[in-house]
């Protein structure tokens, strides 16, 4: 019987919206896509809408609360993925980043954005607040976040994606955040682990 590795690195990928049919997880589906069957690569999904997650302050701890935690904490790298709402990234998104605790688990992970937004400036506005609270977490948050504007005309009623452009450009954001892992934080790993056996 062939031994079963686990995967050298885990990406966790974090939906923002819970909205039926919504864009943001036509976006995800892309990143997912172009993380799929890369060797040594575990995707971990996080779809809020099936989680039971407490209000903050409300101290309740629930068993997706852990759950969440653990996810988040075992990942090598995040992707977050939020509409844009009245100028911000979603309430949902927000939920999810408090429900990680204080200090918070993001902090020190590497993070990369993805925003959808009906209007021609895209999602840069929720894509910028996204940013300065995970920095404020101590979060490593990525340089080139995906904005993708004019949602409604860049995919069809049914999902497909009509803009193949955008299709490059969420790869590409895929494609640095792995290159940064590569480079960054599995050679810490690799030094941690030679530590590790000389004592």
């Amino acid at each position: 019987m062939s031994e079963i590795l686990e995967p050298r690195v885990r990406i966790c990928v974090i939906l923002g919206s819970i909205r039926p049919g919504n864009y943001t997880r036509m976006a995800v589906d892309i990143a997912m896509g172009a993380l799929a069957g890369r060797p040594g690569i575990g995707v971990d999904l996080i779809e809020p809408e099936k989680l039971d997650l407490p209000f903050p302050g409300s101290g309740r701890e629930t068993e997706d609360q852990v759950w969440l935690k653990d996810r988040v904490h075992s990942a090598t790298g995040v992707i977050l993925a939020t509409p844009e709402y009245h100028g911000s990234f979603s309430s949902v998104m927000k939920l999810v980043i408090e429900n990680l605790g204080f200090p918070s688990i993001l902090s020190g992970k590497p993070v990369s954005l993805l925003g959808v937004a009906g209007g021609s400036i895209g999602a840069i506005k929720s894509l910028e607040q996204l940013r300065s609270v995970c920095s404020h977490v101590g979060a490593i948050v990525l340089p080139g976040p995906v904005s993708i504007a004019n949602v409604r005309e860049t995919f069809s009623a049914n999902g497909d994606l009509v803009d193949e452009s955008v299709r490059k450009r969420i790869e590409r954001l895929v494609e640095h955040h792995l290159d940064y892992i590569d480079r960054h934080v599995c050679p810490q790993y690799a030094l941690e682990a030679m530590v590790r056996q000389q004592n």
